[in-house]
């Protein structure tokens, strides 16, 4: 072999260990699927052309190498990929198989902005931050037809957080949660429980009223929902009590119909999850008040039994 078949085969191993060295990177950042994407293909073509060149120099060597230069690749893939365990892999494949639906809408691994490792989630220290951070929120199209945000209020460690829709329109005007009509209904049921709405915190979904009181838009509650769940991990509650659909699907991601899921308690955001009706909707269907208490007194004595529990180991 003459020294421009070693220069040959030493740039086509520089070029494949190039790869070798990418895969690990992507195994390391916990990537497991690469989606193409017009970077990735580029990319990939460049590869492959490199391989192609140095490959074709000399017949002694292309005759050491795979049949084409995307076999070479390939092999590659399949050669420095982890193995993992088959327990673990089993634990990961039944892992995908149990999240929401929305959970498993990952980004390509490709595009236009270079790769970076997912964001540990905000850790905030009082509800303070969270509202700085929300700021004169401009992030979804809610923001243009707003009087005020309406970021939520009451005890910042209840033990019960409620969690209606969207503020409507007297919300809007005041910059306070469930003020209207179905807000002083809520009042009532409330203290039906025994508590006081300030012993209690009441929130939404979506912080900005939403025009015509329509129900809020996936993009505009995929914006906001973040800021809820910072606000139960802040106020950690017993019990979060889900008003109405919307905030019992964006709180357990699921697009099941309230009456199907209505009264149970559901295990989420490291708490308890119980749905009821809206009370804008039991304004509307009287006839229902008798179930949305049966779902308030478990929420009541739920909250009492933990309450003693921790009385007597004091």
């Amino acid at each position: 072999m003459n020294a421009t078949d070693r220069d040959c085969g030493s740039r086509t191993i520089e070029l494949i260990r190039d790869v070798r060295a990418h895969l690990r990177y992507l195994a390391e950042l916990g990537a497991t699927h690469v989606e193409e994407s017009p970077a990735s293909r580029d990319l990939l073509k460049e590869w492959l052309e490199r391989a192609h060149s140095l490959s074709t120099r000399s017949d002694e060597h292309a005759r050491g190498l795979p049949a084409s230069p995307r076999e070479a690749l390939e092999a590659t893939v399949e050669e420095e990929t982890p193995k993992e365990e088959e327990p673990m892999a089993s634990k990961r494949r039944a892992s995908a198989e149990t999240r929401p639906e929305r959970a498993a809408e990952q980004p390509a691994l490709f595009g236009d902005l270079p790769l970076l490792p997912a964001a540990p989630p905000i850790e905030d220290s009082t509800l303070d931050d969270i509202r700085a951070d929300v700021g004169e929120c401009t992030r979804c199209k809610l923001h243009r037809s707003r009087t005020t945000i309406v970021f939520g209020e009451g005890d910042p460690r209840a033990r019960i957080l409620f969690v209606g829709e969207g503020p409507g329109a007297e919300e809007d005007a005041q910059g306070r949660p469930f003020v209207g009509r179905a807000g002083q209904l809520l009042n009532r049921m409330i203290e039906a429980m025994g508590f006081r709405r300030e012993e209690v915190y009441i929130t939404n979904v979506v912080m900005c009223r939403p025009p015509s009181n329509r129900t809020p838009e996936p993009d505009e509650i995929a914006t906001c929902e973040p800021f809820l769940f910072r606000k139960i991990r802040v106020i950690k509650p017993d019990v979060v009590v889900a008003l109405g659909a919307i905030a019992a699907q964006s709180l357990l991601g699921t697009k099941a119909p309230i009456g199907q899921i209505r009264g149970r308690f559901f295990d989420a955001h490291g708490t308890k999850v119980l749905p009821t009706f809206h009370p804008a909707f039991l304004l509307r269907a009287p006839e229902r008040k008798r179930e949305a208490w049966e779902d308030l007194k478990k929420v009541r004595d739920y909250v009492l039994s933990r309450s003693r529990s921790e009385e007597a180991t004091r």
